[in-house]
């Protein structure tokens, strides 16, 4: 039992390793996005149907993008931590939506309720010393 003590210790260290992996993940998904222009930001816009929402589609893909590329650099950063996962956990919760609502059920909406899942926590949790917020 000891051990488990023992790593303990480095709970900050985790959140780094956490904060790093997901952050480049979310970049790499997200910059692909960002640079699709106005005409990806709609289609991509598009999905805020599943809310009711279907006016200005091109702005709403913008932000989806940006929260995924940018927000995934601040999160790497530590950075504004605590908006920017509130910010991924909503985008992840509209592509959850979009999966179940194209007939996909829990299989095809898993990934991003688990990483919403994710996300939502570590709006609780903090991002740890080893963060630009931490310091």
């Amino acid at each position: 039992m000891a051990i488990f003590h023992t790593l303990g210790k480095y709970r900050n260290t985790g959140l780094l390793i956490l904060r790093v992996g997901l952050g480049a993940m979310m970049m790499v998904h997200g910059f692909p996005k960002i640079m699709g222009g106005p005409d990806k930001w709609a289609l991509l816009g598009g999905s805020m149907k599943v809310i009711g929402i279907d006016f200005i589609p091109a702005f709403w893909g913008f932000m989806a993008a940006i929260s995924e590329g940018l927000g995934g650099f601040l999160l790497l950063l530590g950075l504004f931590f605590r908006p920017v996962n509130i910010l991924l956990a909503f985008t992840m919760v509209i592509a959850a939506l979009v999966h179940f609502g194209k007939g996909e059920g829990i299989m095809g909406a898993s990934h991003a309720i688990e990483i919403g899942i994710v996300f939502f926590s570590l709006i609780f949790i903090g991002p740890g010393k080893y963060s630009v917020d931490g310091k």
